[in-house]
C-alpha cells in the first residue's frame, strides 16, 4: 500500500466521521454529561498535542530551550498578561537559552 493510498483512506476516514457526527440528534449533544465531556476532551486534546509537539522527538523526550519558553508562557498566563506579550516573552527565553547552550 503506497502512501497515497493511506492518505486517501484516512481522508475518507474522517469524511465518513464527519458525516456519522451530522447524524447524531441535536438533543443528544444538549445532555449536561455530553457538553461537559465534549469540553474536557478538547482541552486534553489540546494539552496532548503541546506535549508531544513540546517535548517529542520521534519515539524519545526531547527537553531543550522550550522546556522554559513553555514555562514562562503558562506564568504570563497565569498573570493574566496579554498574548501579544506572551508569544514574544517566550521567544526570545528560548532564543536567550539557545545562545548561551
Amino acid at each position: 500500500m503506497t502512501t497515497w493510498n493511506i492518505i486517501l483512506l484516512g481522508s475518507i476516514a474522517v469524511l465518513a466521521l464527519k458525516a456519522v457526527g451530522w447524524l447524531v440528534p441535536p438533543k443528544a449533544l444538549d445532555h449536561p454529561v455530553v457538553a461537559r465531556t465534549s469540553d474536557l476532551l478538547t482541552a486534553a486534546l489540546l494539552a496532548a498535542l503541546i506535549c508531544v509537539q513540546t517535548f517529542g522527538a520521534g519515539q524519545s523526550l526531547h527537553l531543550d530551550a522550550r522546556l522554559p519558553a513553555i514555562a514562562i508562557a503558562a506564568g504570563l498566563y497565569a498573570l493574566r498578561v496579554p498574548f501579544i506579550v506572551v508569544v514574544p516573552a517566550a521567544a526570545v527565553v528560548a532564543a536567550l537559552i539557545r545562545l548561551l547552550t
